[in-house]
């Protein structure tokens, strides 16, 4: 069985700044590709960031050049940094993993609120 435990999530103002942690424990074989993923009341779930083994990163248009996503293979763990955050930014963020069955794992989301 696989666990995620999201950390880091609350509120902020505009152009504040917070770090999202995403642990991941148990029966996992070999992680591959690490993400976040954020999604708002009425939309659709949508990429925020993700990092495969290699390290490549990839990001979602709207957050590139603030955010910044990366890993610690070592403890199985992905972090999101979030600086100068927006209004536009509120929305619950999950943390993804896909191991090398390519089997997909979700965390149970951790909120993020930024206020104008």
């Amino acid at each position: 069985q696989v666990q995620l435990v999201e950390s880091g999530g609350g509120s902020v103002q505009a152009g504040g700044s917070l770090r999202l942690s995403c642990a991941a424990s148990g029966s996992i074989f070999s992680i591959n590709t690490m993400g976040w993923y954020r999604q708002s009341p009425g939309k659709q779930r949508e990429l925020v960031a993700d990092i495969p083994r290699s390290g490549r990163t990839n990001y979602g248009d709207s957050v590139k050049g603030r955010f910044t996503i990366s890993r610690d293979n070592a403890k199985n763990t992905v972090y999101l940094q979030m600086n100068n955050l927006k209004p536009e930014d509120t929305a619950a963020y999950y943390c993804k993993i896909r191991d090398g069955w390519g089997v997909e794992y979700w965390g149970e989301g951790t909120q993020v609120t930024v206020s104008s």
